[in-house]
């Protein structure tokens, strides 16, 4: 479907088609700052720019999944700063480096910082992307801040609400309780990340290292703490996201990891499929066998995936200025 024609509601499995991108390489360093968000805290953002004066179009806002961190969003925003595009990434309360308060670590809290972080840094009109837990706070930001977005897009995430999956809080809490990590080595647990992700960027792998704090001894705790952690798994069993999709009027692009097995994938397509139906103007694309964390396994895909949204609005905004060029012109001939 061309771009700009609306609505979308389809599957695509293809790849995308974007404009040329320049080596990764190429791009700007990103600036790290410090934002002021309710409440006075800190919340750390990590800023790329294209290395050109124009700018390509909207801004993309990153936002992370629970216990993952900004960084994880490095060699994505990379290549949209490469492409022409400003990005910012997020990292939430007590993620990554920024502060840890003693509240606020809820959905909604995690939208409002989010609003205010582009208040600041005086971001509208933007494409908004959120994984897994992510996608649940972008959902409510559009919802409760609709002039910050012209567009979603949810990277495996925005669709899972562990009050449909558990029969019960407490089953809940013992399956979705982080392993207590603190005390490990930091050589083994960089160790254990490679083994699980063999075909990860190095970057990809300290990005994730990144979770965790290295203390002087060489062992680590966790930057988030399991009672925070829990603190936002109730709030995504007490308040989940289906709430938040009659309330989303832009564009919305889904991005699922499914399992290679057909039948696996088939049962977590169907609760995608769901959630799109959901939206007036919705377009997944399938990233089969792809990892939870696609932003890290699968960094160019993601990236191509999200320019070409931004693509699609630069269409529909090029189509609109051309719809009141030719009434403009028509009312002055009459």
């Amino acid at each position: 479907m061309p771009a700009g024609d609306a609505p979308l509601n389809e599957i695509i499995d293809s790849p995308a088609t974007t404009m040329p991108i320049r080596p990764a390489e190429a791009a700007a360093q990103p600036l790290d700052e410090w934002v002021a968000v309710g409440d006075g805290v800190g919340l750390h953002v990590r800023r790329w720019a294209p290395e050109v004066d124009t700018v390509a179009g909207p801004d993309f806002v990153l936002v992370h999944g629970l216990s993952s961190n900004a960084r994880l969003w490095d060699q994505v925003a990379i290549r949209l700063a490469s492409a022409g595009y400003r990005a910012v990434a997020v990292d939430l309360r007590s993620h990554g480096e920024s502060d840890a308060p003693d509240q606020g670590y809820d959905t909604g809290t995690a939208a409002s910082d989010v609003a205010d972080v582009a208040a600041a840094l005086g971001i509208t009109g933007a494409i908004v992307v959120g994984q897994s837990w992510g996608g649940n706070v972008v959902l409510r930001l559009v919802a409760e801040h609709p002039g910050v977005a012209s567009a979603v897009v949810l990277v495996d995430g925005g669709w899972f609400s562990p009050s449909t999956e558990f029969t019960s809080w407490e089953s809940a809490e013992r399956a979705l309780r982080p392993p207590d990590v603190d005390g490990r080595s930091a050589a083994a647990m960089r160790g254990v990340l490679r083994s699980a992700h063999p075909a990860w960027s190095d970057a990809a792998i300290d990005a994730t290292a990144a979770n965790l704090v290295e203390l002087p001894d060489g062992t680590i705790r966790r930057r988030l703490s399991i009672p925070h952690h829990m603190q936002i798994v109730r709030s995504m069993w007490e308040d989940p996201p289906a709430a938040d999709y009659p309330r989303v009027h832009v564009p919305v692009l889904l991005l699922p990891a499914l399992p290679a097995d057909p039948g696996a994938a088939d049962t977590r397509r169907a609760r995608v499929a769901r959630a799109a139906a959901a939206f007036s103007d919705a377009t997944i694309r399938e990233y089969v066998g792809g990892d939870h964390d696609l932003h890290a396994q699968q960094p160019e895909r993601v990236a191509e995936d999200l320019l070409a949204m931004a693509g699609r609005l630069d269409g529909t905004a090029r189509g609109r200025n051309s719809a009141a060029g030719r009434e403009l012109s028509e009312e002055r001939q009459n």
